[in-house]
């Protein structure tokens, strides 16, 4: 009998993708290095939590987790548009805006098309793009002398569009580099690329970024139709775990969205937990701006180091260190401290990092002078 290879069997364009790695968990350095007093300042994730009525309301539906959840996630559609004065035909909710993000190229992309994202752009864009066969165009970042370094360059993105190009994705704060577009040419930016291409505008970190000043794209949807904007509720709500996203469109577009949804996305203890987050924007606002006055201080901090760090709207910093980040990043990680790789080209030396507690940033901190003394007596 011949040897199998049963993963020939795929679809080309799947086959040539490399799978997205996610920040290490905090139970997988546990078992390599046998440590315990372990941070994670990996995945952006919120460091104080879900607000306790969250807690409370997840406790209670787990009651009735025998049964299946709403499809059609009708209470926090509800809520999602009373919140964001929008219509509630005009919202779809995703295990996660990844997942919203997917289900956006499977609906719109196929052989025949493109679709364009930034270079430094969330790693997902290219590999949702690639998986329908579509062409992925990657727009060079701003150079290092500009006013937004490693920022999205939105002349030459629209510059980029053809009469193929279907869908334009774009990060407003940006992730990995929390670069950020000023309102006005992000404006003009879905003015101008055309009725025939959606501008997907990723604003995971809304709630960070607009205390420095980013968009709220809600207003634009109205004079807009091909805009589509993706949120999150696993940043600022603290609410990882649960997997809950929403994208803001018009009804046509969250028609389409719909179609290609799986049954029951979204779980029932996810949805009973994205209201009650909602219903608590007090704990949200104090989470966020405790983690923006933690930003600036540890931005100060990098730069008392010698490290240089890209301009951030978000609750991390791109960081980068003149040598190789993998060794920064091992280092790191014996001292119990878990930081992100940016393993893109052009960035051999640069981690993200997000921004944890004060105690958690002063660890870190500490454990970097230690490493940058180390590297400089070396």
């Amino acid at each position: 009998m011949s040897e199998a290879h049963p993963g020939r069997l795929a679809v080309a364009a799947v086959r040539g993708l490399s799978p997205y790695i996610p920040g290490k968990p905090i139970a997988e350095l546990q078992r390599e290095l046998g440590i315990h007093d372990i941070i994670k300042l990996a995945s952006n994730e919120n460091p104080y939590g879900p607000s306790p009525k969250v807690r409370a309301a997840m406790a209670r539906a787990i009651e009735d987790v025998w049964l299946y959840p709403d499809g059609s996630s009708y209470e926090l559609r509800q809520a999602l548009a009373s919140h964001l004065g929008v219509d509630p035909a005009c919202v779809t909710v995703g295990n996660g805006s990844n997942d919203l993000l997917m289900l956006l190229a499977e609906g719109f992309l196929n052989a025949d098309t493109n679709a364009i994202h930034s270079q430094y752009g969330f790693a997902i864009y290219p590999l949702v793009i690639r998986a329908t066969g579509a062409r992925a165009i990657e727009v060079p970042a701003l150079g290092p002398d500009s006013a937004m370094p490693l920022g999205h360059d939105v002349d030459a993105m629209l510059a980029a569009i053809t009469p193929q190009t279907r869908l334009l994705y774009i990060a407003n704060p940006n992730n990995p580099t929390g670069t950020w577009v000023d309102s006005a040419p992000l404006k003009r930016l879905i003015e101008r690329a055309g009725p025939d291409t959606l501008v997907v505008l990723d604003e995971a970190y809304f709630e960070y970024g607009r205390q420095r000043g980013t968009q709220d794209g809600i207003p634009w949807l109205a004079e807009h139709p091909n805009l589509v904007i993706t949120r999150t509720f696993s940043k600022a709500y603290g609410l990882a775990g649960a997997r809950v996203g929403y994208a803001i469109s018009h009804p046509e577009v969250a028609d389409v969205i719909d179609r290609v949804r799986p049954a029951f996305n979204l779980n029932s203890l996810a949805q009973v937990a994205a209201i009650a987050a909602l219903a608590d924007q007090a704990h949200m606002r104090h989470a966020t701006g405790e983690t923006m006055r933690e930003l600036t201080r540890v931005e100060s901090q990098f730069k008392r180091l010698g490290v240089w760090t890209a301009p951030s709207a978000t609750n991390f910093v791109l960081a980068r260190f003149g040598v190789p980040a993998g060794e920064i990043y091992q280092r790191l990680l014996r001292e119990g401290v878990i930081v992100r790789p940016i393993g893109a080209p052009g960035l051999p030396d640069a981690l993200r990092i997000s921004i944890g507690t004060p105690a958690q940033n002063d660890r870190l901190l500490a454990a970097l002078q230690r490493l940058i003394q180390a590297l400089r007596t070396s």
